[in-house]
């Protein structure tokens, strides 16, 4: 078994793991980090190498997150991040048994999301003001999202090149750099043809841009905190009185496709969940069209 002599160094090959080997965003890989280090400060607290750790030790350190005040989810989060570390370091050969393969996450509830109706979409949209570039830009943002249901990371990844306007689809680069094909609505493509003609052609991007679709007035990549500020700034002025965010519109494509008859599985796949129960919480959305198709096709009721 190998000694632990210098344990941010280990963290940090913890970091690359997560990078190079599970193929995990940045963002995602800073949370783990971030896990990480509060077993650091609870182990040294405790006198206890993390290299020794108990299961016992491991049920007091969630037991303290719980007395903390940090809620169910983010305990959760929390667990994972140290279950794949714990994972990394019997990989390694820095420890012989994994001690936290009997920890359990707390039970959470699933949080329905906020959605938004078509009309809603139709008035973020027109609150686009479109005699400025930003207002194009903004409006081919929110139209690509919402038709495309993208994550943000995704929106602002996204290559001119991946986008195949005639066979109408766009390639997205999704978490764990995994690849998918997704349909884009013939509105999205006219808004993003009339982008690429009056606003994007104009730029001249920054090294390492020269491909990316939506840029920000200095020609470099937009950030996903300034596609929060587009979307929450364009929620004022529609006067929607909604907390959303750029996920919202993400919910409310999975939503409106299922509530037009889309198959859960096609959605799964647009969408890019690994599990299909991720996507089953879209199901909560049209409970009364659900209850329609039951009645509809069931056997028991067409013998009446």
């Amino acid at each position: 078994m190998r000694n632990i002599t210098d344990i941010n160094k280990v963290i940090k090959q913890f970091a690359a793991y997560l990078g190079v080997q599970k193929g995990l965003q940045p963002n995602t890989q800073l949370g783990y980090d971030d896990d990480v280090q509060k077993l650091v400060s609870f182990c040294a607290d405790e006198g206890v190498a993390v290299e020794s750790v108990t299961p016992d030790l491991l049920h007091r350190f969630v037991a303290t997150l719980h007395d903390i005040g940090i809620n169910p989810r983010s305990q959760a989060r929390i667990i994972s991040g140290i279950k794949c570390f714990y994972k990394f370091l019997k990989l390694e050969g820095y420890i012989d048994v994994n001690p936290t393969l009997l920890i359990e996450s707390p039970r959470i509830g699933r949080k329905l999301p906020t959605v938004l109706t078509v009309e809603e979409i139709d008035r973020l949209v027109a609150a686009a003001d479109c005699s400025k570039p930003e207002g194009i830009r903004n409006r081919a943002i929110i139209e690509t999202i919402y038709g495309c249901g993208l994550r943000v990371s995704e929106l602002v990844a996204l290559q001119m090149s991946h986008i195949y306007a005639k066979e109408g689809f766009v390639t997205v680069i999704g978490k764990g750099d995994k690849q998918r094909i997704v349909p884009i609505s013939p509105v999205a493509l006219d808004c993003i043809g009339e982008y690429l003609a009056e606003v994007r052609n104009a730029l001249a991007p920054k090294p390492g841009c020269d491909d990316i679709l939506f840029l920000n007035r200095r020609g470099g990549r937009l950030s996903r905190v300034m596609v929060f500020y587009i979307v929450k700034e364009l929620c004022r002025l529609a006067g929607i009185n909604k907390t959303i965010s750029p996920h919202t519109l993400r919910h409310s494509f999975a939503t409106h496709l299922l509530e037009g008859g889309a198959n859960l599985r096609a959605i799964q796949q647009m969408l890019g969940h690994e599990d299909i129960t991720t996507t089953e919480i879209y199901l909560h959305i049209d409970r009364s069209r659900l209850r329609e198709e039951i009645l509809l096709h069931h056997p028991r009721n067409r013998r009446r």
